[in-house]
């Protein structure tokens, strides 16, 4: 997979099952929520992206997010700090095998990382 493709974006805020069955409705999407605390996921095959739908881990109001595949996590964070950006989440991994970061930009704007 290709470095700076954008394969997955969320949205997250204080009521999941709500957002969840907006969503579904809105787009017709169908949202696997096995994922832990029943976050959904979109399959990307229907949607050209995974889409995930879940809660808020602090409550509060929420947000969108786009995540952008990156080959080091580690490099990318440094590099976005060498720049003016800030770390908000650092990498961790929510299970899967998957690698996520949170980097914002100068102004403030978030994106995710997520590591192939």
């Amino acid at each position: 997979m290709a470095d700076a493709r954008v394969i997955h974006f969320e949205i997250v805020g204080k009521d999941q099952k709500a957002l969840q069955a907006y969503y579904s409705d809105l787009f017709g999407w169908k949202l696997k929520t096995d994922a832990p605390g029943g976050y959904g996921m979109t399959d990307p095959a229907a949607t050209g992206v995974v889409v995930g739908v879940g809660a808020t881990p602090d409550g509060s109001a929420g947000h969108v997010t786009g995540y952008v595949t990156v080959s080091n996590i580690d490099a990318t964070l440094a590099k976005a700090v060498s720049l003016g950006g800030k770390v908000i989440m650092p990498k961790f991994s929510p299970g899967g095998g998957a690698t996520l970061a949170l980097v914002a930009d100068p102004e403030g704007h978030v994106v995710g990382l997520t590591e192939v």
